[in-house]
């Protein structure tokens, strides 16, 4: 079983279109390998494209911050909100099937309240020029917990009725 069986790609796609009008966020959503499922891109600002431009960028930021998480995810059958290592708040919402993980369901691209961009930790990792990242970061938005609470409530909710949905097919 896979995503796909659950929806076709285009519901997917207009589910995260929904997520990143709703809450602000980059929504995604990510087979059991961390591939995404379709290819839409909303940016919420100006520094994840540059970090996901650079080779280690991907590598070693967003994938593994997309990877820890899923496993977490993944074992704990939970939600799991926490920041990568470039500061920014990422959110997974594990996809079961019975006891069978098909995937998650991602949020991205803010910061935390109060919290902000790692210029040191990007620089060194992407070779990104730091008065560049400052300023890529300067209007990142940010999400509260309350906020956040709400994408997770919705995102579990929404996964539940397209399981149900499945499940009467």
């Amino acid at each position: 079983m896979d995503l796909s069986d659950l929806l076709p790609v285009e519901e997917w796609i207009a589910l995260e279109k929904r997520i990143c009008d709703k809450f602000g966020v980059d929504a995604n959503v990510f087979n059991i390998d961390g591939i995404r499922v379709t290819d839409h891109k909303a940016w919420r600002n100006e520094l994840c494209p540059a970090i996901k431009a650079t080779d280690k960028g991907q590598s070693f930021i967003c994938a593994v911050a997309h990877m820890n998480l899923a496993i977490i995810a993944q074992n704990t059958q939970k939600p799991v909100a926490e920041e990568c290592d470039a500061g920014l708040l990422k959110m997974v919402v594990p996809i079961f099937v019975g006891e069978d993980f098909i995937g998650t369901l991602c949020a991205c691209g803010v910061l935390p309240v109060d919290g902000e961009a790692d210029a040191f930790l990007i620089n060194k990792i992407t070779e990104i020029e730091t008065e560049k990242i400052e300023q890529l970061s300067a209007n990142i938005p940010t999400i509260t917990p309350d906020q956040t609470e709400a994408f997770v409530a919705f995102a579990q909710k929404r996964i539940s009725e397209i399981l149900d949905t499945y499940a009467k097919r």
